[in-house]
């Protein structure tokens, strides 16, 4: 039902913003996740983190595409999935390194350790998403998609 509803409606008419609160839903969300102590709301901030994810891959995307001049599109596509692919793997090497540190290895319990991955993960998202919209205030600004 939400495909049909998606469908109808125009592009991101403020596609910079949607991408940093979608990146920062996505932190906080995390966060949320990573102190939840009941299934139902563990579920409901996962949920919220792969629509939050889901938004903000789509906005980059077209990003991508819409401001890459025509003669370097392959490439600039094929070096951005690199990134993004290689990302995930950096990202699971980095959050089981935090949890085996700050679990583990400091006397705490694997689960303590785990926790402060995940959250420390998050208020990490929040942060990048601030320096990004300080550092460079163009992305708040950008408009339609289909601009």
């Amino acid at each position: 039902m939400h495909v049909f509803v998606l469908s109808r409606r125009p592009p991101l008419q403020k596609a910079g913003h949607a991408l940093l609160w979608a990146v920062a839903g996505f932190g906080l969300a995390t966060i949320g996740f990573g102190l939840s102590k009941w299934f139902w709301l563990s579920f409901l901030m996962l949920f919220a983190c792969g629509s939050m994810d889901n938004i903000s891959v789509v906005v980059r995307h077209t990003l991508v595409q819409l401001l890459t001049p025509d003669e370097k599109r392959g490439r600039v596509s094929a070096v951005n999935n690199l990134f993004v692919g290689t990302s995930n793997e950096l990202g699971g090497f980095e959050s089981g390194s935090v949890a085996y540190l700050f679990g583990a290895a400091m006397g705490n319990t694997i689960a303590m350790g785990a926790i402060i991955s995940v959250v420390s993960g998050g208020i990490g998202t929040i942060l990048v998403v601030a320096a990004v919209a300080l550092y460079w205030p163009e992305i708040r600004t950008y408009g339609r998609l289909d601009a």
